[in-house]
């Protein structure tokens, strides 16, 4: 039988980028700004059209932002390419949100308010996503401008708005909250696009039940999140230290604010999204509770850093849904490969060599 193909869309690029390039009106003004579910190719686009203007395209996720950086080279002079946790403090005469078909809606209308905030008085905000007609987003934006206006497409919705005054209320997207690990109650902050934001996440208390932590212990946290596993790692060690590293801007930025609001001063936090170890530090433990999505490729990540972070004889603990792959994956690189913790989620553990 002779399979059929769908033809391929240029490399890293999205279909609702592609239509913006295509189909948004020319800009006027000095400084633009975007996000990008590719390789920043509406940024570029924007910096090419514009040569004397200035464009910021940013990534909450350092992993996309140095893919978009390395597609870009060599980079336009007026064109930035940033990982932060919200657009840049300046006004800005237009900004582009790009917005996933199937995404988080709190991210989205804390992207919106963002952007809203950042634009100058007649700036214009640019919405778009890859679904037709739709509806909600409409609702959302109304709510921040008088008039909203649609660029009429039947695979995608692109809606944009005038920025007129002010907002009489902004709202705060992010949310304190609080678990026990044992008799200790620990408090967290999170923040939309942050995993498992305004609570904790099951998998995380799994981990947090198996891991075994001593109180000089050196411990690595990989994909930290909002920090709770680290908080709690962090409370155990008294006399270590832990090393929390997320590739998310806001996931460090979250593990910064939770960590001062329980008075640990033993956790180091790092924007990271290659599992570098800092300063050439081996630990005592690595944690580490893997997306659920890549086909296992970001967990292939953690497993080879911790290989190469961990001290001869530490321990990694690794919480999964189902153990099956690390069970076959993990004795290539550790010893005494076993589940220790078995409930809604698993808990595998493996020994350096």
């Amino acid at each position: 039988m002779t399979r059929r193909f769908k033809p391929k869309q240029p490399y890293g690029i999205k279909r609702i980028e592609r239509l913006l390039i295509e189909k948004l009106p020319e800009l006027t003004g000095e400084r633009f700004a975007c996000t990008s579910l590719g390789r920043a190719q509406l940024a570029a686009h924007l910096a090419e059209q514009s040569p004397e203007s200035a464009v910021s395209c940013l990534f909450l996720d350092q992993y996309q932002a140095r893919r978009a950086f390395e597609a870009r080279q060599p980079l336009p002079d007026n064109l930035k390419i940033i990982c932060d946790t919200d657009f840049p403090e300046a006004e800005f005469d237009a900004i582009v949100v790009i917005l996933p078909a199937k995404g988080e809606r709190e991210l989205a209308r804390d992207l919106m308010q963002d952007a809203f905030t950042r634009l100058a008085q007649g700036g214009r905000l640019f919405v778009g996503v890859e679904t037709p007609k739709n509806l909600w987003l409409h609702e959302e934006l109304k709510k921040l401008f008088p008039k909203v206006t649609q660029i009429e497409m039947d695979e995608a919705t692109i809606l944009s708005g005038v920025r007129k005054g002010d907002l009489k209320k902004q709202r705060d997207f992010s949310s304190e909250f609080a678990f026990r690990d044992g008799e200790r109650l620990i408090k967290a902050i999170s923040r939309p696009g942050v995993f498992s934001h305004r609570h904790l996440d099951l998998g995380a208390r799994a981990l947090i039940e198996a891991m075994q932590i001593a109180p000089n212990d050196s411990v690595l946290d990989i994909g930290c999140g909002s920090g709770t596993v680290s908080f709690a790692a962090a409370f155990r060690a008294p006399k270590g230290h832990v090393v929390a590293i997320d590739s998310h801007a806001r996931a460090i930025q979250c593990t910064e604010l939770g960590a001062e609001l329980n008075g640990l001063t033993n956790i180091t936090v790092n924007l990271d999204d290659e599992v570098a170890s800092p300063a050439g530090m081996h630990f005592d433990v690595v944690l580490a509770n893997p997306p659920y999505y890549s086909n296992y490729q970001i967990a292939e990540q953690f497993l080879d850093g911790a290989h190469r972070c961990l001290r001869p004889g530490g321990k990694i603990y690794l919480v999964a849904k189902k153990a099956s792959w690390y069970l076959r994956a993990m004795p290539k690189l550790f010893q005494k490969v076993e589940v220790v913790y078995e409930r809604q989620f698993q808990v595998v553990r493996g020994i350096q060599p």
